[in-house]
């Protein structure tokens, strides 16, 4: 960059959805959000990946198919599905029910010690990622719909 360059800061937010097949499952988004860094032209800054979801999270790995599958494993060994949670109990539970509510809390419990959101560094155009490191939306759930926001800020 040459000194006095003015640069154009550069804010977007946006969403796209993906469609999960089980749970727990590991689904690669890096593409994705690689292709909406470089159509939003920032040479450097932040990208923040979020899910709007309790029972889904974000999470930076390796896609490699066997440490993926020790890693659900892992996530069913913390909060398996078939223990008894009191959020799971409708006989008690009165609070945020909807007409389709399903025992979920197992998903809630592995969402505690992975999280919502990664934040990555924008570098000359490019995710800074290292080179084994790829975005995943992880299904903590069921099958469905998700939701993915791809904040963007940078020059």
């Amino acid at each position: 960059m040459r000194s006095g360059t003015i640069l154009k800061p550069i804010a977007e937010l946006h969403t796209f959805s993906v469609r999960t097949e089980r749970a727990p499952q590991f689904v690669d988004i890096t593409d994705r959000v690689r292709e909406l860094v470089e159509s939003a032209g920032v040479k450097r800054g932040i990208v923040t990946v979020f899910t709007r979801h309790t029972t889904a999270a974000v999470r930076i790995n390796e896609n490699e198919p066997l440490l993926l599958s020790d890693m659900e494993e892992f996530l069913k060994r913390v909060a398996p599905r078939e223990l008894y949670y009191r959020h799971n109990d409708f006989s008690i539970r009165t609070e945020n029910m909807t007409e389709d509510e399903c025992p979920n809390a197992h998903a809630h419990c592995q969402h505690l010690i992975l999280g919502a959101s990664e934040t990555i560094p924008v570098v000359e155009g490019e995710l800074a990622l290292g080179r084994w490191q790829r975005i995943f939306l992880v299904e903590l759930d069921r099958p469905r719909e998700r939701e993915v926001c791809v904040q963007i800020i940078g020059f």
